[in-house]
């Protein structure tokens, strides 16, 4: 039994160095960019390189927000993420509706919405600049969330999740006299929240690194987006490393800290998601 013991033990760890060198390996770029951010441009490419800078300084960070308008873009991302929750509600909506309301056509509707899943992005994306045009909404915030704000991969995983609100709850909200739109406010969203993290996680994410609908519909650079900023400043400022980095910083940070925190909720709405 001890001999078995000790087979694992060996086996683990053998496992978890492998997994401690992969993740090192890719985390290198990473810490080398952060590291880079805080370099002047004459050590960013010293010879031989630095990990750690020698001349710590902030001017990088100073330039973007100061002289490259990133402050404008850090609030425009802002506003995009939270115009872009507005859709959470749509889709959980949509997902209740195919997993508990009985109507005609449901199962071919809803194999239609998984169908788009098929289409690429580039084959939408003409008649949907056509449509948003004719509404107005090119250069304006809700125009550049609009394309985003429902998709099936998101109504799908809805459904899968509200399949498992057992039936006799909801019918006996119905005989008290409860409608649909309080049974889903006061049972069904409450009851919704392992996947309702998940969701306003990937529409964060989302809407943090949306970039072809922002370079798109954003006509002025007063509505460009930090992914559209930081396209920009490669194009401008292509031979300031440390200027890039730190706008990388920017964009990939918030990013990485809410996933760092929320990676259970993630995974453990998943696992939920395909339990029936």
């Amino acid at each position: 039994m001890s001999e078995r013991r000790r087979r694992r033990r060996i086996v683990r760890l053998l496992v978890t160095g492998l997994i401690g060198l992969v993740a090192l390996v890719y985390a290198v770029p990473f810490l080398w960019m952060l590291s880079g951010s805080f370099k002047p441009p004459n050590e960013v490419l010293s010879r031989p390189p630095t990990l750690l800078p020698v001349e710590f300084t902030w001017n990088n960070y100073v330039r973007l927000f100061r002289e490259l308008d990133f402050g404008i873009y850090l609030g425009n991302t802002c506003v995009v993420v939270l115009l872009a929750m507005v859709g959470l509600l749509l889709r959980a909506m949509a997902g209740y509706g195919f997993a508990k309301l009985h109507f005609r056509g449901r199962g071919a509707l809803f194999a239609l919405v998984m169908a788009t899943m098929m289409i690429p992005d580039q084959v939408t994306m003409i008649p949907t600049f056509l449509v948003l045009n004719e509404l107005g909404l090119v250069n304006t915030y809700i125009g550049i969330v609009m394309p985003q704000f429902v998709t099936a991969f998101s109504i799908f995983l809805f459904r899968q999740f509200m399949e498992t609100i057992p039936d006799p709850l909801l019918e006996a909200a119905r005989i008290d006299g409860a409608g649909e739109l309080r049974i889903f406010f006061n049972i069904v969203w409450p009851l919704s929240g392992p996947i309702l993290g998940v969701q306003a996680i990937l529409c964060f994410i989302a809407g943090w690194n949306s970039f072809i609908w922002p370079l798109i519909l954003a006509t002025q650079q007063n509505k460009y987006t930090l992914s559209v900023g930081l396209a920009l400043l490669d194009g401008q400022y292509s031979s300031e490393y440390g200027l890039k980095m730190a706008g990388a910083a920017v964009m990939v940070l918030p990013v990485l800290i809410v996933f760092i925190f929320a990676q259970r909720h993630i995974v453990r709405g998943f696992t939920l998601s395909g339990l029936k």
